[in-house]
């Protein structure tokens, strides 16, 4: 694997070189908040931040989209798709978590059924991450395969070495980024240096939140009092599907005004009471508890049976941002530390 090195200075310059090809997403700071925006300018991108409170998901899943829009005739009702963007995107800045959490949603929709707006947003799309020297207390990511430095679903994973960073390329899209742009490679004393920062960071990790074996208590917790206990503060707001990187359920509504109108995409959450209703009047899951519970089995038990892996990536942004502090470390071990599930 190539190692290339570039200079915190000149990190300004080589995104101005970028905006030349590429639409380009970056960390900025908006009302004291740190949060993935389009950038005009290399400057605007911020180097020293921890972790946006939104998720860049947004960018190749918008949380409101439009599928396209049609006008009734009384002959042939006429459709019009948006046409795709042909100019590629490059997304900054983005922590190895996020990286990462763009491998399940190609899981999800670049499956067997293909999201086309998804799939062409996410072949146009290069992702740039930056390593995380200093993990947040809230971060479980090495418990759920992923790592402050991993390199899945990046392109090209820079790592923070003082002056500098040392550059990792990942795929082919970094690779053909970085072809005729002036970056050095890395002396094999950078990459010791490298090493030793990984080693660090990753042992100022909290302890792990055990997954051994957590799928089949989950599959055997279904009934189980327990799920009252661990919801019993729950507000049942939804704010942690919102804030997850991963989670990827939508809505499908018509807006039509006279004979004209669109058809939107928008997400939704399992954790409102109305996503399970059925036209009947039934709901499956007419308590926080049930809504609750199926928001743990499915990045758990349910991603794991469809596709062989977890549907989380330990960023922590639903322990942080929970209004009332429910941690879901502390669920996931109570589930998996109980002797009454069996």
């Amino acid at each position: 694997m190539k190692t290339t090195t570039i200079k915190k200075k000149d990190i300004a310059g080589f995104l101005d070189n970028i905006l030349t090809e590429y639409k380009v997403f970056a960390p900025v700071t908006r009302d004291e908040r740190v949060v993935f925006e389009e950038i005009g300018a290399g400057s605007e991108a911020i180097l020293d931040y921890q972790n946006t409170p939104m998720p860049p998901k947004g960018i190749l899943f918008p949380q409101t989209e439009r599928l396209f829009s049609y006008r009734s005739t009384k002959e042939i009702p006429d459709i019009v798709v948006p046409s795709f963007e042909e100019k590629q995107q490059l997304i900054f800045g983005i922590r190895p978590c996020d990286a990462r959490s763009f491998t399940i949603l190609d899981t999800v929709f670049d499956g067997d059924v293909k999201d086309p707006y998804y799939v062409n947003r996410r072949a146009n799309t290069v992702m740039i991450s930056i390593g995380c020297t200093k993990p947040q207390a809230t971060c479980f990511c090495t418990s759920v395969g992923g790592g402050p430095f991993s390199e899945e679903g990046s392109d090209l994973l820079m790592i923070d070495c003082g002056d500098e960073y040392v550059v990792k390329v990942a795929s082919d899209k970094g690779t053909r980024l970085l072809e005729k742009r002036g970056f050095e490679d890395a002396g094999k004393d950078k990459l010791a240096f490298v090493e030793e920062v990984i080693k660090k960071a990753e042992a100022s990790m909290g302890p792990e939140v055990e997954t051994d074996g957590l799928k089949e208590k989950l599959d055997k917790s279904f009934n189980d009092p327990i799920w009252m206990q661990v919801t019993d503060k729950c507000l049942g707001c939804g704010l942690c599907t919102y804030f997850c990187p991963t989670c990827h359920c939508f809505d499908i509504v018509d807006e039509t005004v006279g004979s004209a109108g669109e058809r939107i995409r928008i997400w939704d959450s399992c954790m409102f009471p109305l996503f399970a209703l059925q036209a009947s009047g039934l709901n499956p899951r007419p308590t926080v508890k049930e809504r609750f519970r199926q928001r743990i089995m499915h990045k758990f038990s349910y991603m794991m049976d469809d596709y062989g892996k977890i549907g989380c990536v330990g960023c922590g942004r639903c322990v942080t941002e929970c209004p009332v502090n429910l941690d879901i470390r502390q669920v996931l071990d109570k589930i998996s530390r109980s002797e009454d599930i069996k």
